[in-house]
């Protein structure tokens, strides 16, 4: 079997974990997004990728969800000694590692994608991570400030500012002249089965369906697309995904965010058995759906998660 899913950071990751085991001998290719990337101390961060290549390769911070276990932040600390910001994104010293050879392989011609493909020969993730692209595209957060409105990177709203503030748009810069990196549609093209796991359906696998060609290709290919809610009980699961939701006139609810993807690309939806009264209105608008426990509270939880994915995929194609 050949499975296809689009993943942004910690929510991705984890929901790809219990995939792996709830299908050993499949093929997975990830598709990551991208849109959460920044330059930071002159270096290329990938939030979203990294978090899939360390979870999956065994280092990351369990806890946090993101970043590196037993992390050490003295190159932090003496940045902020020397006045040389931001202080508050927290890079920890084996994190700069891996951005530091991203960096370098990118100033010396190499692709993002074969840059990713390297650094997940040492982490060994056990899928194929592709970014979505190899062109730069920035999410950026329209708020307002003082009574003007501005956009800011989404990791200064998200991680500096917390969402605290209300977003009035939310913009993947760069994504309409983007192209698909090499590999993407090859594998939608290819897939047996396309998951949209509990990631944010805005920024995170909203910007990947935003790059040309991609939400067509996954339109045409003729095979299941199914979706786990990242919304439970009317809230997400984890982070500020509510706020995004938001800003793009989307309700927090299950029943919505299967509304945002449309029955011309969703075949079928996950929701957490708490939503339970939203199956039949998400079925009537042409969408597969059956309510299942859907928190990650372990692997083990997660596999069953995965495998519930994977039944509906079949009762779609049936």
């Amino acid at each position: 079997m050949r499975i296809v899913v689009l993943a942004g950071g910690i929510g991705g990751a984890r929901f790809l974990r219990g995939l792996k085991a709830a299908a050993p001998e499949a093929e997975i290719t990830v598709i990551g997004n991208t849109g959460d990337d920044i330059h930071l101390f002159g270096l290329k961060v990938c939030p979203d990728l990294d978090t899939v290549m360390y979870t999956l390769g065994g280092g990351i911070h369990e806890e946090q969800g993101w970043g590196r276990e037993g992390e050490t932040f003295a190159v932090k600390e003496e940045l902020a000694a020397y006045g040389v910001g931001p202080e508050w994104f927290g890079l920890g010293d084996r994190d700069f590692a891996t951005h530091i050879v991203r960096t370098q392989m990118l100033g010396a011609g190499y692709p993002l994608s074969a840059v990713t493909e390297a650094l997940c020969a040492r982490w060994t993730p056990g899928v194929r991570l592709i970014p979505m692209s190899d062109d730069r595209v920035e999410t950026h957060v329209v708020i307002e400030v003082d009574g003007e409105r501005k956009a800011v990177h989404f990791q200064e709203y998200w991680v500096r500012l917390r969402a605290a503030v209300q977003a009035h748009a939310v913009v993947p810069v760069g994504a309409d002249t983007a192209k698909p990196a090499p590999g993407v549609l090859e594998a939608i093209a290819a897939a047996d089965v396309i998951v949209f796991p509990p990631s944010n359906p805005v920024v995170s696998i909203g910007t990947i369906l935003a790059v040309p060609g991609i939400r067509e290709g996954i339109a045409e290919a003729g095979v299941p697309v199914v979706g786990l809610s990242p919304i439970v009980g009317d809230a997400p699961v984890r982070g500020m995904a509510d706020k995004v939701l938001a800003a793009v006139g989307v309700e927090s609810t299950a029943a919505a965010v299967a509304a945002h993807y449309g029955s011309g690309l969703l075949d079928g939806w996950l929701v957490d058995t708490v939503d339970a009264a939203a199956v039949d209105e998400i079925e009537s608008a042409g969408i597969r759906c059956r309510a299942v426990p859907l928190l990650m509270e372990s692997v083990e939880a997660t596999t069953r998660m995965a495998r519930e994915a994977l039944t509906l995929a079949e009762e779609v194609q049936a």
